[in-house]
């Protein structure tokens, strides 16, 4: 079994993780994180129910009691954490992978994640290694399901005036359905897609970065003559948007217009990325004034940096956005209204959403590409003795895989710690130029295939 990742515990479940995996997860949990109670939250998965039924079993063997806070988005598992000062959470989720998975994302105090170098490793080691001793004092269970109104509470105040703006929403069957329509409620001009909580996710899957899952969504942008379309994924901690044309947008060039938003607020300060993002993006951040700090891709190293670094917001191509206003955690629908609100803005004064980022990006980009093969690491090393070794590039950043920056292009290359992928996003000063590049990055990669 091989569900413990660098960010989650997460896979196929009854493969790659079972319930006696899960229920020794659960027993040895208050041991690592010292603490007297674990909220709980799960997602709408057709395992998920048994999956806490398992873990609570465990939890409570070890003496600890559970805070149950129901069917969830994981954003509000990090808001429990925070607003009740727990020491422990985890939400039963396998966020944006197809309904055959599942998983488990921990945090501990201030909501701080759970990652292979923050406890993960130790708990891995813990669950394989160390004997299950029942405590004579069992935990109990203890319904915390009310967190649902109070998140709403806090998330409606953040709502902007939409009138006059026309929004389509697919919640992919997942887990913002818990909420979205309550947060918005004010506003009858959405048009809801699968907004069915449905674990099998019928309609797609809850991966809004894979545009064969969004063409609905484009679709029906194009019919409703919306301004804008949001999608989010299967746990709500991530979310995407299309323009009023229907047209797909990149989301690393939403930080930037995150950026945007916070400017006209009067707020400038740090600011966070993924290695992965676009030029276009720092570039028009650093002409706002932010100070754009680049580090590695997933949660469980974002938001450490983003405290280190005293951020303001950070966002990543894979859709999620973080927040100083929300407890430095990434949440899908605090983006979702900032975006909303911007949107809402632009038309107010006569501007779409297409033209406005069209504002923002100035080169050719090619997205993430995944090339599935067995040899990553000397792929890796072939591609970093080929464009350092041999080239003069103005800048190299050596972790979570590479980036290597030269005047007219970069590229950065990386591994997967989810999937077994090498991932390559190459940008350059025009299409032509990218093309040239990819040619030539690809085939370097496909001789390791």
């Amino acid at each position: 079994m091989n569900a413990f990742k660098a960010y989650d515990i997460r896979g196929v479940y009854n493969k790659d993780f079972d319930l006696d995996i899960v229920y020794r997860i659960g027993y040895f949990l208050p041991k690592l994180l010292k603490c007297d109670f674990i909220l709980v939250g799960r997602d709408v998965r057709v395992s998920s129910n048994e999956i806490f039924q398992s873990l609570s079993e465990g939890i409570t063997d070890a003496g600890c009691d559970v805070h149950d806070l129901g069917l969830c988005t994981t954003p509000m598992v990090y808001y429990a954490t925070r607003a009740y000062k727990a020491d422990a959470s985890v939400q039963i989720t396998a966020s944006h992978n197809p309904p055959e998975y599942n998983g488990l994302k921990i945090s501990r105090t201030d909501a701080l994640p759970v990652g292979g170098d923050t406890g993960l490793k130790e708990l891995e080691k813990m669950v394989m290694e160390e004997e299950v001793k029942p405590s004579v004092k069992k935990g109990v269970v203890r319904d915390f399901t009310s967190i649902r109104e109070e998140y709403i509470r806090y998330q409606r105040q953040f709502v902007p005036d939409l009138s006059g703006l026309k929004i389509t929403i697919d919640t992919s069957n997942g887990m913002s359905n818990v909420v979205i329509k309550d947060i918005l409620r004010d506003y009858k001009d959405i048009v809801y897609l699968n907004d069915r909580l449905d674990g099998t996710f019928p309609a797609h899957e809850p991966n809004p970065l894979e545009i064969k899952n969004c063409q609905q969504l484009m679709e029906a942008v194009r019919r409703a003559g919306s301004d804008v379309g949001v999608i989010f994924d299967g746990d709500a901690d991530r979310v995407m948007f299309t323009d009023e044309n229907g047209c797909f947008i990149q989301p690393d060039y939403i930080t930037a217009l995150i950026g945007y938003y916070y400017k006209n607020k009067g707020e400038t300060g740090a600011c966070l990325q993924d290695i992965r993002t676009s030029r276009s993006t720092s570039e028009y951040l650093e002409k706002l004034g932010f100070t754009v700090t680049t580090w590695k891709v997933g949660h469980a190293f974002a938001k450490l940096k983003i405290r280190q670094i005293n951020g303001i917001f950070g966002g990543e191509l894979a859709g999620h956005y973080y927040f100083r206003d929300f407890g430095n955690c990434d949440s899908g629908i605090l983006a979702c209204l900032i975006v909303l609100s911007v949107v809402a803005d632009l038309k107010k004064k006569g501007q779409t959403f297409s033209s406005f980022m069209k504002e923002i990006i100035s080169y050719a980009n090619s997205g993430e590409i995944n090339f599935r093969l067995e040899h990553k690491d000397e792929a890796i090393r072939a591609l970093c003795d080929r464009y350092i070794t041999n080239d003069k590039p103005v800048r190299v950043l050596d972790f979570d895989g590479c980036r290597i920056e030269f005047d007219t292009w970069w590229f950065n290359v990386r591994k997967s710690n989810t999937e077994p992928y090498l991932r390559i996003v190459c940008e350059a000063k025009d299409d032509v130029l990218l093309k040239a590049k990819l040619d030539e990055i690809s085939s370097i990669i496909n001789k390791f295939n």
